[in-house]
Parts: structure tokens; C-alpha cells; sequence
């Protein structure tokens, strides 16, 4: 399950309600609901924005049925939410490693020979035995 779209017109910060696509070959808008994901080549839009939609003279606009409600995610979305939570959880977590990964020294151990060295405005110092 993804995130609330916001509207793709500048400055608009209402969720989306449907989205857009040009056929540029056939000179055609395509105004349908929201897509179940985000395409880079499509634009999403909110109620009022897709209601004020114009197009260049020449072109047509095609809009889809939207639908009344929104919809509500069903007892599937719900058990295929639960069911990814629940095998996360099972997944013993990853090491996470680095490429260059050095070894480990503690917090306040100083470089080998570097006894009150000075490096820039910083100093290392030995912790007192």
C-alpha cells in the first residue's frame, strides 16, 4: 500500500482523485481514477483540478467512469498488510557491513605512536589507566 498522491498542478496540495495521460499520437487526454501507482508519464490530479481540465484546440478529451466513493481497502489489502508485517517480523535482521569496514577500536583509543597528537583543532588523548 502506497502513500496519498498529492495533485501533480503546482501548489495544489489536495490528494488525488484521478489521473491524466496524453496519447499524443491519436491528439487525446485520457482522464480516468487514480492509478494504482505512480507513473512518470502520468499525471495525478485532485477532484478540482480534474474538473477544470482543458485541453490544447484539436484535442479530445476521454474521461472515464470515476467511481462515487472512494474506495475502501478490503479485508484482502488488510490480510496482505498483516501477512508482510508478519514476515518482516520473521526475518532475523541483516548485519549491516561496509565495504571499507575497519576494525574496531574503542571510543577513546588513540592511533598507534599518536600519543596527544594534534589534528586540526581536535586532540586525541589516552584515557587514564
Amino acid at each position: 500500500m502506497g502513500a496519498i498522491r498529492q495533485c501533480s498542478r503546482s501548489a495544489c496540495r489536495q490528494s488525488a482523485v484521478a489521473t491524466l495521460t496524453y496519447v499524443y499520437a491519436d491528439s487525446t487526454a485520457v482522464l480516468g481514477p487514480l492509478a494504482t501507482y505512480a507513473e512518470p508519464h502520468c499525471y495525478d490530479l485532485c477532484e478540482q483540478h480534474a474538473g477544470s481540465l482543458t485541453v490544447p484546440r484539436g484535442w479530445e478529451v476521454l474521461r472515464l467512469a470515476m467511481p462515487t466513493t472512494p474506495q475502501q481497502p478490503g479485508p484482502d489489502d488488510l490480510l496482505a498488510l498483516a501477512n508482510a508485517v508478519r514476515e518482516a517480523a520473521a526475518l532475523p535482521p541483516k548485519p549491516q557491513t561496509t565495504p571499507a569496514q575497519r576494525a574496531a577500536h574503542s571510543a577513546l583509543e588513540a592511533p598507534a605512536g599518536a600519543e596527544g597528537t594534534r589534528r586540526g583543532h581536535l586532540r586525541i588523548l589516552r584515557e587514564p589507566s
